[in-house]
């Protein structure tokens, strides 16, 4: 079998993403980061989905991104902020660089196991000023990447990027996760940690309304 390195964060968009790569006959390899987030229920939920579909191997990684802080998910000082599904700035909880950090660790886990694909869960049509959820961006790491590894450069063994979702709606990729037996209630979305979702973050808000208009009901609730 082909392997693939998953990026698994726990959320919602990761954990379809690992459910599609394994449907796709890859061996899976996932990745998880303890980058000194606000909480680490997203961690938990990362090791529940690895253990429940039995990937080959599951490794957290730490990253202290709260060493210099610059979002409300890594910097105490920093509250995290009511939604708005309508926002159209860049929100406090963007992490900066934090999609391009993990994506190059993934790609130095690819190349150590020989692996040519990686699979990450980003959407650029649920935008919220994410600047690193974007096909461009996906598409400029790719050519990093390859410029910067030997099985790219030199062994002609080029590393892809799969953004499976990155054209699609939350709701679009609900609806696949159910084709996929992607088990929800195992999933966490919440900024803000605890028990149970806030139910009014950004990230809360666009889960809820993303199940709302795919017509599924979210069994983490």
């Amino acid at each position: 079998m082909k392997k693939a390195v998953v990026l698994l964060s726990g959320g919602l968009d990761s954990a379809v993403a690992l459910y599609l790569a394994q449907s796709q006959g890859f061996d899976v390899h996932a990745i998880s980061f303890d980058y000194g987030q606000r909480h680490n229920r997203e961690l938990e939920a990362a090791k529940s989905i690895a253990k429940k579909v039995k990937v080959s191997n599951h490794q957290i990684v730490t990253l202290k991104l709260d060493k210099w802080g610059g979002s409300s998910l890594t910097d105490s000082k920093l509250e995290v902020e009511d939604g708005n599904v309508e926002r159209t700035d860049i929100p406090v909880t963007y992490v900066p660089a934090r999609n391009m950090v993990f994506l190059s660790v993934a790609a130095s886990l690819a190349e150590a196991i020989g692996a040519q694909d990686i699979f990450i869960g980003v959407s650029q049509v649920d935008y919220s000023g994410y600047v690193d959820c974007r096909q461009e961006f996906i598409d400029g790491m790719e050519k990093a990447i390859n410029l910067g590894t030997v099985m790219g450069a030199e062994k002609n063994q080029p590393i892809k990027i799969h953004a499976p979702f990155v054209n699609k709606t939350k709701a679009e990729e609900i609806k696949l996760g159910e084709e996929l037996g992607v088990d929800f209630g195992l999933t966490w979305s919440c900024y803000r940690g605890g028990d149970k979702p806030c139910g009014t973050c950004d990230s809360c808000l666009l889960r809820a309304k993303a199940f709302a208009e795919a017509g599924v009901i979210d069994t983490s609730l």
